[in-house]
């Protein structure tokens, strides 16, 4: 399968460019789309999933005219969005049945069958009686794959799905999304960079609406090889570092500020080289006052 956007753009009716001319191709595996918070990931995710109409370009899955064929795509999609409600008083194994059923999964034994199946593929089989509203929140997330996978999806949205996630419960998250990515296309959008690094072969870094970067994680990091540096500071230097320098990062360190510099050779002034990470890559595309989590 192959999922081709191109000179896809959105305009909301209060002036919001949401999308600017976003063109990705993106094949079987996991797909990140990194960018702070309001860069337009949630509205890339929703056109995608034909939830908002696109003001211009066109999205094919294969042959198939995502923007005109909306029924045909939804029963392609699987979607998690960033905030899905679930009804409390309702079982796991309850809600799936149901949503089996509207997915058009007719008879009761192949819907019991599948519903095991989903649950004990998400590690909820033995919690599949117990009502939703006492779910954790890695067990929400969970359940919320559980429902996106019913009907074998070619193509799997899924929109900030570790925010919030304790490290186990985003451990778990990890293999349950990487064994889901082997033979369909999982779209990651997130602004957690590890999410990124630990799972997808593939990204793009996303900004106002605009894509900035695409390439695989270790490319991006090996375009910054030999020009990283970085060194300790007093905090009331920082402006004129960064009013000579290209600051991508800063940390506060016992009272003291370690930057993290780009440059094409070293700046001297007591800069040491360092390892470039994917947080750097990020930071040189998007800006330092971006929302980003690393854990």
């Amino acid at each position: 399968m192959q999922l081709i956007i191109d000179s896809l753009s959105k305009t909301y009716p209060n002036g919001v460019q949401a999308i600017k001319n976003v063109s990705l191709t993106l094949e079987n595996g996991m797909f990140g789309l990194l960018g702070p918070n309001g860069a337009g990931k949630s509205s890339l995710m929703r056109t995608i999933a034909t939830l908002q109409e696109a003001d211009q370009g066109s999205i094919f899955l294969d042959d198939l005219n995502v923007l005109e064929q909306k029924k045909e795509l939804r029963q392609l999609l699987g979607y998690l969005p960033q905030e899905f409600g679930v009804y409390p008083r309702i079982s796991a194994e309850q809600m799936l049945d149901h949503i089996a059923r509207l997915k058009g999964v007719a008879h009761a034994s192949q819907r019991k069958e599948l519903v095991e199946a989903l649950l004990d593929n998400v590690n909820l089989f033995n919690h599949r009686k117990k009502k939703l509203g006492t779910y954790s929140g890695g067990m929400k997330q969970r359940f919320g794959i559980a429902q996106a996978l019913i009907g074998n999806p070619k193509l799997i949205i899924v929109d900030e799905p570790t925010a919030g996630l304790d490290p186990a419960e985003r451990n778990r998250f990890y293999n349950l999304l990487s064994h889901i990515g082997e033979n369909t296309i999982v779209i990651l959008s997130t602004h957690i960079v590890e999410d990124v690094s630990t799972l997808c072969s593939r990204f793009a870094i996303i900004n106002e609406g605009e894509v900035l970067y695409t390439g695989t994680p270790d490319e991006a990091i090996e375009e910054m090889n030999g020009k990283m540096f970085g060194k300790s500071i007093p905090k009331n230097e920082l402006p004129r570092y960064k009013a000579t320098l290209q600051v991508v990062s800063t940390q506060l360190k016992s009272g003291n500020i370690f930057i993290r510099v780009v440059s094409e050779s070293n700046p001297g002034e007591g800069f040491q080289p360092v390892t470039p990470n994917l947080e750097d890559v990020y930071f040189r595309n998007v800006g330092e006052k971006a929302d980003v989590n690393t854990f």
